[in-house]
């Protein structure tokens, strides 16, 4: 844990430099700063390349240490599970944004979920220009995502919005406040993130149509998938 909060403050002295220059440049309150950690502490134990020297001095070339499974529960608390997984443990990470000139709202909070995936539709909405269609002379394919620009101002509600994941047998699919998921070769399990969101209450049971319901969603998303790749698109 030691070589991992010195990761960490290493990475906040650089992050630190690259402020301070935007300062000197008299560019920091009009630069769009996003800020998210990694998705879930990961509970790997790594065995590299020749092998972890446990005799040597810990952090060195020679090492492969990890944060192990006890320091990344430790992590992702409340949250279950770790990264690899797909329960919130192994998805969920915290977004800042900075824009002082572009966000009038500061210091506020925001339910609405978000997915790596609509980064560029945001910034490219930012920028006030289209997606190329081509590149190359390649076409390419529509860029999965949206724009989370709304946001910046006040909390909007999706309930429409799907998202899902599939990582190393593990799948999962959420729309508005339910989420359906399950790890490797485990059955399904339902969750309502409004009141659950450390994914205590299994409603499984209790909710079998939002079970059905949810999984002829993620089994839409995996066949499409599957038919794309088939095809070569």
């Amino acid at each position: 844990m030691a070589i991992h909060a010195a990761m960490v403050d290493r990475m906040d002295q650089e992050i630190g430099r690259v402020i301070e220059q935007l300062k000197a440049m008299d560019a920091f309150d009009n630069t769009l700063i996003f800020f998210a950690s990694d998705n879930g502490a990961s509970a790997e134990i790594m065995v590299r390349g020749d092998g972890h020297d446990p005799k040597a001095d810990p952090g060195s070339a020679k090492t492969y240490l990890c944060l192990g499974p006890g320091f990344s529960s430790a992590s992702n608390t409340p949250f279950r599970r770790h990264k690899t997984w797909v329960h919130e443990g192994g998805i969920s990470t915290p977004l800042i944004v900075h824009w002082p000139k572009g966000i009038s709202a500061q210091g506020e909070l925001r339910s609405t979920p978000g997915h790596f995936i609509d980064f560029m539709p945001t910034v490219l909405e930012l920028a006030g220009v289209d997606k190329p269609k081509e590149w190359n002379g390649m076409p390419l394919p529509p860029t999965p995502g949206h724009s989370i620009l709304g946001t910046f101002s006040k909390d909007i509600p999706d309930t429409q919005r799907e998202l899902w994941w599939f990582h190393d047998g593990h799948r999962a699919v959420q729309i508005d406040h339910w989420k359906l998921v399950a790890a490797k070769s485990d059955p399904w399990e339902l969750y309502d993130l409004r009141t659950d969101r450390a994914e205590q209450h299994n409603l499984a049971d209790k909710k079998p149509d939002k079970v059905k319901e949810l999984t002829a969603a993620w089994h839409a998303r995996t066949d499409k998938l599957i038919r794309l790749r088939t095809s070569g698109e």
